[in-house]
Formats: structure tokens, C-alpha cells, sequence
């Protein structure tokens, strides 16, 4: 019996913000595979070690949840004024998928790093030593990011003091800009899709909850905690080893696509995974992270847990942080009620990790709510360089 050598193909492991994934080059890629395809995703379920019905990635890069089972692409922009176009695929970890259908809030903080340790970035526009301004083609959402990466010495500085709970080591801070981040793109609709800020969301065989629908970093769907039975307290082990707990979201995060008209029917479902989100809101209290920190009622303005994949995420999506800072900004809507209402431009919620800050300006136009901006701090790291190995025949 032949057996097929393994390959190996140039990559970086790299983290950003509170995930981490495995970056590519486009033109590193095998020639089949710099294209959108079956023969692309099968590399790319192969290198994180997906299907994988052990659900733990033993044989692959991936870390078998979803803040560790991401793939990225970037190559220099197609796009004017932008100076990189960043791909980002989401590997289900125990079904044959990958889902292209939104981006990564913490991984494009490493895009704006990779950028530059990759060679893709002019380099007449990168200063020996201060901030360099990496505009971003968010390919798959179609939308421009700005990172202010720091360099030191011409190259990117990885190593600071900036602090970000979720990541257990202090890093250099990175700070992101997603402009016009109103997710209606590819979905052809308002930030609001069903024209409200607040509607009651009929869940077939669980109840009907009022319910914020937004499509601003990416589309998601927000409750109130209180209406689903849980106190926005919670840490990921009282949802995810819960079946029934986990199923309820599902169909809830279901009915809001349907609402949102992002699927069509409920089996659609299963093949966008990553998009929306579904996330449950609260007001301040006082609670124990999952590192043991304790978090004062006053240290923020909110709760926010969210779901990523099925599971509740251990501390927040970055695209998920751009939807809740947004939805904060606008009076009104089930996040900025659980913050105590009004007009703010910045919000600091507390989530399983923590605490994160993120800020937004919305404004209203024409009675349509526009938001232009969104802003947050991550850190990205390189953890790995090299190649990344898989067999020939694997795609």
C-alpha cells in the first residue's frame, strides 16, 4: 500500500486578544488552495485536526474550542488605501466545516501583527520606533479595520504591560478601529434587521423573549439573563456541561437567524455556526472570574455572557465586544437598558474572564441608527513559526 508523505506549508501560530490561531500567507498556500474551495477548507480542517468526534484536536494545531480552532489568510490588499486583506475561517471541531460567513474581533488584532512580520505591509509606512497604522480589508465581512500596532526598533513589539483579562500574561496593546463595522454587507439590511430595537423573539418550544437583533462586528442576538432563568453571573462550566442549557440557546440563537433572515429555513443552521451569536445580558453585580478575580458591581456597566460555537465563551468575541458597545451607544436597546439607559459613547461589561472596554459612535439618521466607529484594545503574540505539516492526500 503507497503512503502519501506528509507536506508541510509555511505558517505562524499566533495569538490575538483571547483566541489563537494558525496565519498563513496566501501565496504559502499549496496553488489549489489559494482559492475558495473544498480543496482549501479540507487543509484547513486537517492542520487544526477537525472532525474530530473526540472533540479535543489532539491531532491537529487546534485546541478544540472555538477561540482556537481559526485559520487565517492574509495577502497583500486588493482593496485602495488598504494595505492588507485578512480571511478568517472559524473550523467547527467536531463536524466537516468551515465557516466563512463572519470575521474575528480578537484575531484581527494578529492580522494587524502578521501583516507586518510578514512582509505585507510597505515598507516606507512602518517607523523604526512608534505606532504603525495597518489598514485592514476584512474580506470576509467586507469592511475596513485599523491596528495601531507598536514597533520598536522596525520591528513589532510584542512584549508590554498591558493587561487583558483572559490572556494571562501581560503584552504590547493594540488598538482597533472597525469602521462603519454595521454588518449589512452581505446581508443586505439596516443595523436593526427587523427595523426594531427591541422585539419579542417567538422561540419555538422554549418561549418568547424580547430580544435586541444587531448586525454592527457581527450580527447577534441579545436577551436578558433574567428571562432565560441565569443572573449574567455565570461561567462557562454552568453552561456548557449543561445539554439542555446548551440546546435552549441553539434554538434560540436559531429563531433570531430566521428573524434576521440570515437563513432561511432552521437546517441552515447547522452550516453557519459561527454567525450570529447569541449573547445574554444583565446589570452589575458582584462576581467571581474564572481566574478567581472578584468583580465589583462597580466596576462596570453591564454583564454580558456569550456563545461561540455552541459553548459559552470564556471570555468575549471581539466581534461580539463591537455588537455590545454598539448596542450600548443606542438608547433603547436590551444592552443599554441592562447598562441603566441613556446616551454613552464607551462601555465597560463584565464577561466570564473579567472586564473589557469598548467604545462606539452611533448617531441617527433619517431614523436610522449608523454607527461609524468602534474601538478596543487587544495584544497579539507570536507563539510559532515555522511550518505547519499535513498529509499529501489530506485535501
Amino acid at each position: 500500500m503507497a503512503h502519501q508523505p506528509q507536506i508541510k506549508i509555511p505558517a505562524t501560530y499566533i495569538r490575538g486578544g483571547t483566541s489563537k490561531g494558525v496565519f498563513f500567507r496566501l501565496q504559502d498556500l499549496p496553488e489549489r488552495c489559494q482559492v475558495p474551495g473544498p480543496a482549501r477548507d479540507k487543509l484547513f480542517m486537517r492542520v487544526i485536526g477537525s472532525p474530530d468526534p473526540y472533540s479535543a484536536h489532539i491531532d491537529g494545531m487546534g485546541g478544540a474550542t472555538s477561540s482556537t480552532s481559526k485559520c487565517v489568510i492574509l495577502s497583500k490588499s486588493t482593496q485602495p488605501d488598504h494595505d492588507v486583506d485578512y480571511l478568517y475561517g472559524q473550523v467547527a471541531i467536531d463536524k466537516a466545516f468551515v465557516d466563512w460567513s463572519g470575521n474575528c474581533g480578537n484575531l484581527s488584532t494578529a492580522a494587524g501583527a502578521f501583516a507586518l512580520h510578514a512582509g505585507l505591509v510597505d515598507p516606507a509606512r512602518i517607523p523604526d520606533n512608534g505606532v504603525c497604522v495597518v489598514r485592514i480589508w476584512q474580506a470576509n465581512i467586507q469592511k475596513t479595520i485599523i491596528a495601531h500596532v507598536p514597533v520598536t526598533n522596525g520591528q513589532v513589539q510584542e512584549t508590554g504591560d498591558f493587561e487583558l483579562d483572559g490572556v494571562t500574561f501581560p503584552a504590547a496593546e493594540i488598538v482597533l478601529e472597525f469602521l462603519d463595522p454595521s454588518d449589512d454587507g452581505d446581508e443586505g439590511g439596516s443595523m436593526f434587521p427587523t427595523g426594531k430595537l427591541v422585539d419579542d423573539l417567538d422561540v419555538p418550544g422554549v418561549g418568547t423573549f424580547k430580544a435586541t437583533m444587531i448586525t454592527a462586528g457581527i450580527p447577534t442576538v441579545f436577551v436578558n439573563a433574567a428571562d432565560i432563568g441565569y443572573t449574567g453571573t455565570e461561567l462557562r462550566e454552568a453552561i456548557n456541561t449543561d445539554p439542555a442549557a446548551l440546546a435552549k440557546f441553539e434554538a434560540i440563537r436559531v429563531a433570531g437567524a430566521l428573524r434576521m433572515g440570515l437563513i432561511k429555513t432552521p437546517e441552515e443552521a447547522a452550516t453557519r455556526q459561527h454567525t450570529p451569536k447569541i449573547a445574554f445580558v444583565a446589570p452589575p453585580q458582584d462576581y467571581t472570574a474564572s481566574s478567581g478575580k472578584q468583580i465589583k458591581a462597580g466596576d462596570v456597566d453591564l454583564l454580558v455572557r456569550a456563545l461561540s460555537m455552541g459553548k459559552l465563551h470564556h471570555a468575549m468575541m471581539g466581534t461580539a465586544a463591537v455588537a455590545i458597545g454598539t448596542a450600548a451607544a443606542i438608547p433603547g436597546t436590551l444592552v443599554n437598558l441592562a447598562a441603566g439607559g441613556g446616551e454613552r459613547t464607551a462601555v465597560r461589561f463584565g464577561h466570564p474572564s473579567g472586564t473589557l472596554r469598548v467604545g462606539a459612535e452611533a448617531r441617527q439618521i433619517d431614523g436610522q441608527w449608523t454607527v461609524t466607529k468602534a474601538i478596543m484594545s487587544r495584544s497579539a503574540r507570536v507563539l510559532m513559526e515555522g511550518w505547519v505539516r499535513v498529509p499529501g492526500d489530506a485535501f
